[in-house]
C-alpha cells in the first residue's frame, strides 16, 4: 500500500515489510474515499508505513499503548475488548477487512482497549501525524476520515441499544444482521458466511452466556431461519431475522 518508512531497526518477524498500492488493494473502496486522483493517490502512498501481519490470537495493540498509527484492516478478523475491574474480559467489538481500527486513541494519544486478531490477518499501518497533514492537502479525505469517525460512533451507539433494551432472541438477530450488511459491503454473500469469532466471544460481547448462544442457534434452526455446520452461517429467512433484530417481530416457540 506503499513505499516503506525508513527503518532503522530490523523488522520483528510479525512485521511484512512490502511494497503496495493503496489502488490496488481490493479493501480501498471502502478504506478511502472515491474520486482522489493519482496525485492524491500517490500522496496517500507515500505517508502509508508498512503492511504488518498479526498470528491468530496475536495483539496488534494493547490499552495505554501510546498512539502513532492508524490500522486499516488488510485481511481477516479482529476484536476489541477491555478488561472489567474484576480482571475479565468484556468485548466491545469484531472488526474486518477494510475497516480502521485506533481511533479511539486520537483524543487521549493512548489507546482505550486491546486489539487481537481472530485469524491469521494483515493491517496497513497508517502513521496519524503524517495522515493529519495531508488532510490539509486533500480536503476530500479529510470529510471521508469525518464520515468514517461519524460510523464509529453509530455502531457503538448501537451496541450500546443491544445490549441495553433487546432481548436474548432480538441480540442474536441484529449480530447476525449486523454481519450480513457487512459482508455484503465488501462484495461477498450476505446470506452465507463464516463465523471467525467462537460462540463464546459472541457470547461475551452480547452479554449472554455461550448455553444462551447455543439454545438461539439450535432455536433458529428449529425454526428453518439458520443453516448451520461448524461455523458457516446460512440465514435462511433472512427477512425474519431482519424483522426480529428491528423488533418488529416476535420469535416463536420452535
Amino acid at each position: 500500500m506503499s513505499e516503506l518508512l525508513q527503518i532503522q531497526r530490523p523488522l520483528p518477524p510479525s512485521l511484512h515489510a512490502m511494497k503496495t498500492s493503496c489502488v490496488n488493494c481490493s479493501m480501498h473502496q471502502l478504506c478511502l474515499p472515491m474520486g482522489l486522483d493519482d496525485s492524491d493517490m500517490n500522496r496517500l502512498d507515500q505517508i502509508i508505513g508498512r503492511r504488518r501481519r498479526v498470528a491468530r490470537g496475536e495483539s496488534l495493540y494493547r490499552m495505554d499503548d501510546p498512539f502513532r498509527n492508524l490500522y486499516a484492516i488488510r485481511l481477516g478478523h479482529f476484536k476489541t475488548y477491555q478488561f472489567n475491574a474484576g480482571g475479565e474480559q468484556q468485548i466491545t467489538g469484531f472488526q474486518m477487512a477494510g475497516e480502521l481500527m485506533g481511533m479511539d486513541a486520537i483524543s487521549t494519544d493512548k489507546h482505550h482497549c486491546d486489539v487481537a486478531a481472530l485469524e491469521d490477518s494483515e493491517v496497513c499501518e497508517i502513521p496519524f501525524q503524517r495522515l493529519e497533514e495531508l488532510f490539509g492537502m486533500i480536503p476530500m479525505l479529510l470529510r471521508h476520515f469525518h464520515r468514517i469517525m461519524s460510523q464509529e460512533i453509530t455502531r457503538e451507539q448501537n451496541a450500546m441499544l443491544l445490549l441495553g433494551n433487546m432481548r436474548a432472541e432480538q441480540r442474536f438477530a441484529a449480530f447476525l444482521i449486523n454481519l450480513s450488511s457487512r459482508y455484503a459491503a465488501r462484495g461477498y454473500s450476505s446470506t452465507s458466511f463464516q463465523l471467525r469469532m467462537s460462540r463464546e466471544d459472541i457470547g461475551n460481547y452480547l452479554g449472554l452466556t455461550i448455553e444462551s448462544i447455543s439454545r438461539l442457534v439450535s432455536k433458529f434452526r428449529k425454526l428453518g431461519w439458520l443453516g448451520v455446520d461448524k461455523r458457516e452461517i446460512q440465514l435462511l429467512d433472512p427477512v425474519r431475522i431482519k424483522a426480529l433484530a428491528a423488533g418488529t417481530e416476535t420469535c416463536p416457540m420452535a
